[in-house]
């Protein structure tokens, strides 16, 4: 009997069933899970949670379900991508029950193996710190396009989500206001580990003024 290929098989069931429960736990226990995508591995340090229709107007299924943001609705497990400002891709891992939408953007993480390939994917960036420090950022040094939308997260292909090699201690996570939404400004649904130099700055929205 193979004991680690057990234990991993174990800790990726206990994955897919935090991800298919409520989302704010599914959420924070996100953190420290990592992504593989493109040869590139990153550690997960920040998150912010998206609840569907109702009061979380942040949600892009605030409104129903659309063409765009059908993964959101499930089943857990899944990778909803979408493109933002004509320029970035932003990546969500969908939770909760099938059939009601939420989904937790991953906006943060350590570049943990492929290091050269995330410098390659973003030459601009001089410090290894920034290079997934924030979701576009994330996206951009793993490689993740529109191909990934709708990837099962936890099987055997190109987009593989997996647990935190070492458990995440409960007290280094912390929780305040999500980043520049233009509604539900202040729910306490973004999580991040504290003190981790990867972790994106807190901006609050601020409205555009018309002249």
């Amino acid at each position: 009997m193979d004991l680690v290929s057990d234990d991993r098989s174990a800790d990726l069931a206990a994955l897919a069933d935090l991800l298919a429960g409520p989302l704010l736990p599914a959420a924070r226990g996100l953190l420290g899970c990592r992504l593989h995508v493109g040869g590139v591995t990153v550690r997960i340090t920040e998150v912010e949670a998206y609840a569907g229709s109702g009061g979380d107007s942040a949600s892009h299924a605030h409104r129903g379900r659309t063409p765009r943001n059908a993964v959101m609705f499930g089943p857990a497990g899944h990778a909803y991508v979408y493109f933002t400002y004509g320029m970035h891709w932003c990546m969500n891992v969908v939770t909760g029950v099938e059939g009601e939408a939420s989904a937790v953007l991953l906006r943060a993480g350590e570049v943990v193996d492929g290091l050269a390939t995330a410098r390659e994917r973003r030459p601009a960036i001089r410090r290894d710190v920034d290079l997934a420090r924030g979701p576009a950022r994330l996206c951009s040094a793993l490689g993740i396009d529109r191909e990934a939308y709708g990837a099962y997260l936890l099987g055997d292909g190109p987009v593989r989500l997996r647990p935190p090699v070492l458990p995440v201690p409960p007290e280094t996570v912390v929780a305040g206001p999500r980043v520049g939404v233009t509604g539900a400004h202040d729910l306490p649904w973004r999580f991040w580990l504290d003190g981790d130099p990867t972790v994106s700055a807190y901006r609050r929205h601020v409205p555009r003024v018309r002249r």
